[in-house]
């Protein structure tokens, strides 16, 4: 699958910038996502706030070569379908995304 489809451009969109709460798979997840100034790169690193679960990966969007997902340590297809089923909560603040001196 490429990650330009509408399905999962579509489903990205929709996760906020900063972070987020949400459910995916009938669990609890928070979600950290990044969007750079020009609209290049998205970064999302999320985690299962029951278990020991992670999602990361960095989106590239390039005019020449078009997009290119890039998961880390992981397949794609969990990248995928985690962005096309998590469900961010509409009642909660969207926070800033957190910094972490890893990163």
């Amino acid at each position: 699958m490429n990650p330009a489809d509408a399905p999962f451009t579509s489903a990205l969109a929709l996760i906020p910038e900063g972070y987020s709460e949400g459910s995916f798979e009938g669990g609890r997840w928070g979600a950290t996502v990044k969007r750079s100034p020009d609209g290049k790169r998205i970064w999302l690193y999320a985690e299962d706030l029951a278990g020991n679960d992670i999602v990361s990966f960095n989106l590239y969007l390039l005019e020449t070569s078009g997009s290119t997902l890039k998961p880390c340590e992981m397949s794609s297809e969990k990248v995928i379908a985690f962005v096309l089923g998590y469900r961010p909560d509409s009642d909660q603040p969207i926070l800033p995304a957190k910094r972490s001196a890893s990163r």
